[in-house]
């Protein structure tokens, strides 16, 4: 889905680019009510997660692959408004270091793949966890609905981006036939992997988790065959007293051997995006990357020849680079979140 320069013309590029930039302002400021000392770090490790996820393509069909957007996962994981934030550094740091996405198309594939996505799953999500019994699994449920949606939804973004400024003369059925189509497939890839990582964070630390807040799980005990519900604990321990530090060494763990090592198995079908542009020659008019020079350019190390090791080193130094920017981020936005309530309570003193 990263549309590179030349798809998509000027005037609208730069009318997206106005766009996420605001998304991003709103969201600077939303995200100051979703984070506290617990999730700001850990948003900059979703992002790295991200990063990462994105890295495995999967086949979907007909030689054509996918790869995780991740709009659903961050908005889940660590809110809407962080989530736009973390899918734009995943953006940025892909654009800048590793030649993936057009530097003029920033704007075009904010607008699609973090704000869209995000805004779609999120809405959904919500929805759904209100109608559905307020339960692990509902949640884990509603996820995959969410994720599966979001995907198909970029599609018709840029569908309706190339329809008011696409650099080639297609009939825009076409396009929106192919780009639905292929799409839809990979919002099943899509919904997959965030159900099974967002059940998975639930399943340890559910506190967690922005979309499972107010969750209660009690602890299931086997009385006669069947369980049953315990009594609840005489004090519940403190979230704030509880430690991130597994759970951030666990995940930056797993960040790496995805990029670093995992990647390397990855389909080397084009995407969809990618596939949908060839057979239907959207990508005529495609401008050579203005990063094309960079020494992390197609996500490899320049100089090494081991393409294993090349990719894996790529892979490590983005997921570093990335939880680096975006732990730098939301470690600012949280402490501007201090600042202001200090300034507050001293003007309520």
């Amino acid at each position: 889905m990263h549309v590179p320069d030349g798809f998509i013309d000027l005037p609208v590029s730069a009318a997206t680019g106005a766009v996420a930039a605001g998304a991003v302002a709103v969201s600077l400021r939303g995200a100051r009510r979703e984070l506290d000392e617990r999730t700001a770090p850990l948003a900059g490790l979703v992002a790295a997660f991200i990063f990462a996820a994105q890295m495995l393509n999967f086949p979907v069909a007909a030689g054509t692959s996918g790869h995780l957007l991740g709009g659903a996962l961050a908005a889940i994981l660590v809110g809407p408004y962080t989530g736009v934030l973390c899918i734009s550094v995943v953006l940025l740091m892909q654009g800048i270091l590793f030649a993936d996405g057009g530097l003029t198309a920033l704007g075009v594939n904010i607008t699609d793949m973090a704000v869209v996505t995000t805004v779609v799953a999120y809405a959904l999500f919500r929805t759904l966890v209100k109608v559905l019994p307020r339960t692990r699994r509902s949640v884990t449920v509603s996820s995959f609905v969410a994720a599966l949606a979001s995907v198909p939804a970029a599609a018709l973004a840029f569908t309706f981006f190339y329809w008011i400024g696409g650099t080639t003369d297609i009939p825009i059925g076409k396009v929106l036939t192919g780009m639905t189509g292929v799409h839809v497939l990979i919002g099943i890839g899509e919904a997959t992997i965030t159900a099974l990582t967002v059940g998975a964070v639930i399943a340890v630390r559910p506190d967690l988790v922005y979309g499972a807040r107010g969750l209660t799980a009690p602890l299931k005990l086997r009385v006669g065959g069947e369980l049953v519900d315990a009594a609840p604990a005489s004090g519940p321990e403190p979230v704030a007293a509880r430690s991130t530090r597994k759970v951030w060494a666990t995940g930056l763990v797993t960040a790496l051997v995805l990029a670093g090592f995992v990647s390397f198995y990855a389909s080397a079908s084009p995407d969809g995006l990618e596939k949908v542009a060839a057979d239907q020659g959207i990508d005529r008019k495609t401008e050579p990357h203005h990063a094309a020079d960079s020494p992390l350019a197609d996500y490899g190390v320049k100089d090494v020849d081991d393409a294993r090791i090349s990719g894996g080193l790529a892979g490590v130094i983005g997921v570093a680079a990335t939880v680096a920017v975006g732990s730098g981020v939301f470690w600012a936005v949280r402490r501007r979140r201090t600042t202001a309530e200090t300034a507050a309570a001293g003007g309520n003193a």
